[in-house]
Parts: structure tokens; C-alpha cells; sequence
């Protein structure tokens, strides 16, 4: 069965576009104009990505994300008119995924949801699925994180970026190659979304008291992830 998207976008009209051409591209899509319900609507329906955009009729974007983060593991893809870096930055602090400002390319949105969707695909080389370090598990398959027998939830991107840090553990990852791999585009140089991911991992994983041991920032040159600090 095909992929099911939830759009949250009371512009009717370009809530007709998307979806019509998502729905063209193989993607099944739910369309709602409102921000109140959102919440049950995604327990109840169960979709594989969530665009939302942040003003709303009812409950705006920011509060949904609020709401349905602690509940809602897969991508969150944040469509708005605001070319403001403090709501893009503050929507990632929430636990959306993406964003994606409008007006944008159908082709362009197409390529994030299509990111976004193949990141949450366990990869194909790990053996049973399972990595471990120390006293820290990372289950790909059931997309699970453990520390000290503690389950440590992490969002989707975050998880992701974790992964994505753990299969080259000892190597330093540079933004520039992560981005692709994470984000579907490349890096501009001023992007904040794999700062704020980080920062997010060291708080969750313990490893933001003073200098970080276990994912260190190497100046100019991007992030590592050291195997024998867990």
C-alpha cells in the first residue's frame, strides 16, 4: 500500500494542488483545514508524514507540534509563508523534521517528502538491525534507542542523524555530507536544522554536561561520533 500523507493547509487551493499531485506521484493524501484535531486525527489515522503549515485556523502549527511530538515518531514537514529564521528554528525545536517555504516547487516538496519517507526505511546493511556501543543500542528496525537499559526517545530526524553518526562512528561527518543524506539537499552554509538536532541528541543521550564526549563538535569541519565514550 501506498505511503499515506496527512496535509494540514487551510488554503484550499493549495491544498487541491499539492495533494492532487502528490496523489499523482503515488502518494495516498488526507487534506485538513484546521489546526483543532489534528492531534486524534493522526492517532486515529496513522499517516507516514505530516506536512503542516503554521497559521491555522483553531490551533496553529507550532502548538500541534507540541502536542503531537511526544506521541508522533514519523516526519513532520513544516509548509509556511514564514521566511523568518527564528519559526523555522523554533519548529525544529518542536520536533518538525523540515520545513518548506511557500511558494514552493512541486517538485521541490516532492523531493523532501520522498527524503524524509526514506529515512525512516531501516537500512539494508545492518546486520539484524541492531548497533551497539557500549552501553548504547540503536535498533534500526523497530527505530529504538537505548542507553543504560533506558529507552531514550528521540524524534525522527533526530534518530536519524544518530544513525546516520553511528555507521561511520570514528569518521568525522561534515555538514555538507550529511545534509544530503538526511535532508535530500545540499548544504548553504547557514542552515541551523543538524545544530539543533545535536544539540537535541547530547541533552537526550547525557553528553551535554561541559565538552561532549561522545558526539564532539570538531571545528570547521563537522561532528564525530566516538564508539568507545558510551
Amino acid at each position: 500500500m501506498s505511503d499515506l500523507i496527512l496535509l494540514v493547509e487551510d488554503d484550499l487551493r493549495l491544498s487541491d494542488l499539492v495533494s492532487r499531485y502528490l496523489e499523482h506521484n503515488g502518494f495516498r493524501v488526507a487534506c485538513i483545514a484546521r489546526g483543532d484535531g489534528i492531534v486524534e486525527q493522526v492517532r486515529s489515522d496513522s499517516p507516514d508524514l505530516v506536512i503542516l503549515d503554521l497559521m491555522l485556523p483553531g490551533q496553529d502549527g507550532f502548538e500541534i507540534l507540541r502536542q503531537l511530538r511526544p506521541h508522533y515518531s514519523r516526519p513532520i514537514l513544516i509548509l509556511t509563508a514564514r521566511d523568518n529564521d527564528i519559526d523555522h528554528v523554533l519548529g525544529l525545536e518542536l520536533g518538525a523534521d523540515d520545513y518548506v517555504i511557500k511558494p514552493v516547487e512541486p517538485r521541490v516538496l516532492l523531493a523532501r517528502i520522498s527524503a524524509l519517507l526514506r529515512r525512516t526505511r531501516p537500512p539494508a546493511s545492518i546486520d539484524h538491525g541492531i548497533l551497539r556501543f557500549g552501553r548504547l543500542t540503536i535498533n534500526t528496525t523497530a527505530r529504538s534507542v537505548s542507553l543504560r537499559g533506558e529507552t531514550i526517545a528521540l524524534s525522527g530526524g533526530e534518530f536519524d542523524l544518530l544513525v546516520q553518526l553511528a555507521l561511520h562512528a570514528g569518521e568525522i561527518q561534515s555538514r555538507a555530507k550529511l545534509f544530503p543524506e538526511l535532508c535530500g539537499r545540499e548544504y548553504d552554509g547557514l542552515d541551523r536544522m543538524l545544530d539543533v538536532r545535536i544539540s537535541h541528541l547530547r541533552r537526550k543521550l547525557k553528553d551535554d554536561t561541559g565538552s561532549s564526549e561522545r558526539i564532539k563538535t570538531i571545528w570547521g569541519q563537522g561532528y564525530l561520533f566516538v564508539p568507545d565514550a558510551w
